[in-house]
């Protein structure tokens, strides 16, 4: 509920509502009983006065109960999508002010399912609590005092029914609750398989993997269907229950009547009552076992979404100047390790680039390449050493400062839903179409994109599905250029070009952007022939650096890869 409260305050005038008709609700349905008893004695006697007044007593209070209701259903609907709207918008936005670790740490999957079904579990108990929450307890109370003004001789027998009631909603409670903790779980899995199978859809069908995925999404599926049948089971025993303890009730209550109505016939007029005020009494006990077990699931998702909300981002950055730096690159003897890992990607990495050159990164897989890139961008932070950017340590540098310095195309290539203008311009919000030409012909994506029939305007599909992999890749190498940065990161951005178009995108990036620091990581040797330094990646150290020349005179394991690469190109000969 903590989490809960600010959400509240903002809307104190509909809570002040939705209880104000509350109050009057359970007052109409606490006082027609009593009103009908009345009625029923004066019906004993004849009085037919007393049966006009009090008819029309009834019928007031029954229209006052069904204003109040209608009034607090509206107030509570009111409160419950105004909390649920803040609540999903400030999960969101705190989400946003994560470090890639953190977001890797709950996993994306499970951040979307946190922020829509958990919210729509709470939205539901939010709901429920200013319509039945609050009620109940008032409903509750009121009517087994009531109960027992009218027939005090019985009390043994709410009592009774009471405490069957509670152990039976105790012991499903406690079953359920951990029932509903799987179920939050297993939707997880259930949305992860889906997601893992649509985003890689041309990988199942080229591998013919349709069953296996099939078996798979049945198995998390099927799990999910167990542990939810469960749940069903033990609301399918609940009722009967319930419903068998309060008619067993009602016939005691009636027997003890009819054996004591000559010498209390008041008894008569009384038990009508009686009976409507038990009644009144196993539905709040029922709808509070039920509205507990709700409350159970909800209170998980609440937790989930609370854990999101009180996570602290791993990384933050000074205020300050949105201002670029300079384009020089420093490594202090920098180690770097990923969360749970055991041993270090990078360890004790030292060079200096000076503005406006080209760095090649080239190394075997898991060398170390794209973790080195990420450091400069700042998606981590370094274990030890220092990693500086025009000549400032880089946590140091403002976030828009950085991100105005530093440019990052990655391997693969991420865009939005929406049209190429839109996100060409999620760089430069205010970019014209010249701007974006003159971005778009240094990647060589003003060829195709000129060829459509709404150029900029043209739609980008989900997932970019109606573009090529080398298109999309040059729409992200032009969206990195737009801001003209001063260091630009290419993480074998080219990978998907012919061989004539990656030429033509490093002439161009050569020629239009001089005073660019600009670092290729690379698979391909080809691909930073003519950089003006190339560092060589072995397990996480650097094994050597210098000019192509440089490294094939004298590194090893430059030596080796260039022989494969080598070979590779010129394929086998015919002696």
């Amino acid at each position: 509920m903590k989490t809960l409260m600010p959400y509240f305050r903002r809307y104190h005038r509909d809570v002040w509502g939705a209880m104000v008709s509350l109050v009057a609700l359970v007052f109409a349905t606490l006082w027609q009983p009593r009103l009908l008893q009345v009625v029923m004695e004066a019906i004993i006697k004849n009085d037919q006065n007393t049966i006009l007044q009090q008819g029309l007593f009834l019928l007031g209070l029954a229209v006052i109960g069904i204003i109040g209701g209608i009034i607090n259903t509206v107030y509570s609907a009111r409160i419950a999508l105004g909390v649920a709207t803040d609540l999903r918008a400030d999960v969101y936005r705190h989400v946003q002010s994560f470090a890639y670790a953190d977001v890797e740490h709950f996993s994306a999957s499970n951040l979307v399912v946190r922020m829509t079904n958990d919210i729509n579990q709470v939205q539901q108990i939010v709901m429920a609590g200013f319509q039945q929450i609050t009620r109940i307890p008032l409903l509750f109370i009121g009517a087994l005092i009531l109960a027992l003004v009218t027939m005090p001789q019985q009390w043994w027998v709410i009592l009774a029914m009471m405490v069957i009631i509670l152990m039976v909603s105790g012991l499903a409670v406690k079953r359920m609750t951990v029932y509903f903790g799987q179920t939050q779980q297993d939707i997880e899995s259930v949305n992860t398989v889906a997601r893992e199978n649509l985003m890689g859809i041309r990988v199942v069908k080229s591998f013919v993997q349709e069953g296996a995925e099939i078996n798979k999404f049945s198995q998390r599926s099927d799990a999910l269907t167990g542990v939810t049948a469960k749940i069903g089971y033990w609301f399918a025993i609940l009722m009967p229950a319930f419903f068998l303890t309060a008619n067993l009730a009602v016939g005691v209550a009636v027997y003890i009547v009819g054996q004591n109505i000559s010498t209390h016939p008041g008894y008569l007029a009384a038990i009508t009552s009686f009976i409507s005020y038990l009644m009144q009494i196993l539905f709040a006990v029922i709808n509070g076992g039920f509205l507990m077990t709700f409350a159970s699931r909800a209170i998980i998702s609440l937790g989930r979404i609370s854990e999101v909300l009180e996570t602290k981002p791993s990384m933050t950055y000074v205020d300050g100047s949105a201002e670029p730096v300079g384009g020089d690159i420093e490594f202090d003897h920098v180690s770097f390790t990923y969360p749970g890992d055991d041993r270090p990607t990078l360890k004790d990495v030292s060079f200096t680039l000076k503005a406006g050159q080209m760095l090649g990164i080239v190394g075997a897989t898991g060398s170390g390449k794209t973790t080195l890139a990420q450091l400069i961008a700042r998606l981590y932070d370094p274990d030890s050493g220092v990693v500086k950017v025009g000549g400032v340590d880089v946590r140091q540098l403002p976030e828009k400062s950085l991100r105005r310095t530093v440019a990052y195309v990655l391997q693969r290539s991420t865009l939005f839903s929406g049209t190429i203008s839109g996100n060409l311009r999620q760089v430069q919000p205010d970019a014209s179409t010249g701007h974006m030409q003159w971005a778009a012909n240094i990647a060589q994506a003003s060829e195709f994109i000129e060829r459509l029939p709404q150029t900029y305007d043209a739609p980008v599909e989900e997932r970019s599905q109606n573009f090529s992999g080398g298109q999309q890749q040059r729409l992200a190498i032009t969206r990195g250029v737009m801001a003209n940065p001063k260091v630009l990161i290419l993480d074998d951005a080219t990978s998907a070009l012919d061989a004539r178009s990656e030429k033509l995108v490093q002439e161009a990036l050569d020629r239009d952007l001089k005073a660019t620091t600009t670092i290729v990581i690379a698979e391909k040797i080809s691909s930073v022939l003519h950089a003006d330094q190339i560092l060589v990646l072995d397990n996480g150290r650097v094994s050597g650096t210098g000019t192509h020349q440089d490294l094939v005179r004298n590194n090893e394991v430059y030596q080796t890869i260039y022989r494969t690469q080598k070979a590779r190109e010129e394929g086998p000969t015919n002696e």
